[in-house]
């Protein structure tokens, strides 16, 4: 009789492991069979390899382990890469280089910004008006192609200008000459010089000075047209 209830207490404490490691492994079918050794004495309970948590004492609460390998684990803020922020403002579209003040020994804190004053009724300056003695220097005011050498009558003496990226057109008019040796076509380096300061065309001879104007040239790159930018703010010393 005595045998018969110890063998009773094993089946019962075999029964009792088995289905706690059940509920622990949540019935999964990919885990290897659970083999069951009933002895009269003892139950042996054969727990996955893969399952390195060992089987809780009966009567406790099952364990989960809760170490996760690295692709398990969710992204941490760091690790996440960011999305393009639609509302950020697009590049801003290209513009004149900051251009050097074209006339020798005037410095920009010299200057007047005449370009919205008018002429007439009908129209405005959009230029710059650079007073200084006749004969004065003047100077390229960025890296460039001469496109165009010209006397008219409102202008006097010109040259124009392209920039080297050939979407803006620099104009100097009213010059006393050329500086020897210019041509069209030739290539000219910021600072180097184009002319000296004059009252030809019709600019007055007792107030010599350099119109100088920026233009932003239309797709034709026409050297006699464009639409005015005004210099001023994009001259520095």
């Amino acid at each position: 009789m005595k045998w018969l209830l110890t063998f009773l207490a094993g089946a019962l404490l075999g029964a009792l492991s088995l289905f706690i490691y059940l509920r622990q492994i949540g019935h999964d079918t990919s885990q290897p069979a659970v083999l069951v050794a009933l002895a009269p004495a003892a139950v042996a309970v054969t727990a996955p390899a893969s399952a390195p948590t060992a089987l809780p004492a009966p009567g406790q609460p099952p364990v989960v382990s809760t170490d996760l390998s690295e692709a398990e684990l969710p992204l941490r803020p760091a690790q996440l890469t960011p999305l393009p922020d639609a509302s950020a403002p697009a590049a801003p579209a290209a513009t004149a280089a900051k251009l050097m003040v074209p006339v020798d020994g005037v410095k920009y804190a010299q200057l007047t910004d005449n370009f919205d004053q008018p002429r007439g009724t009908e129209r405005h300056h959009e230029a710059l008006d650079i007073m200084a003695p006749s004969g004065t220097k003047v100077f390229a005011v960025a890296d460039g192609k001469v496109v165009k050498l010209f006397n008219s009558k409102p202008g006097g003496l010109t040259v124009y200008e392209f920039d080297t990226t050939e979407k803006f057109a620099y104009y100097y008019a009213h010059l006393d000459r050329y500086a020897e040796g210019l041509k069209e076509g030739a290539a000219v380096k910021r600072g180097e010089l184009i002319g000296y300061v004059g009252a030809t065309g019709n600019a007055s001879p007792a107030a010599p000075h350099l119109h100088f104007a920026v233009v932003e040239l239309t797709p034709e790159k026409q050297w006699w047209k464009g639409t005015p930018l005004n210099p001023y703010p994009m001259m520095a010393d």
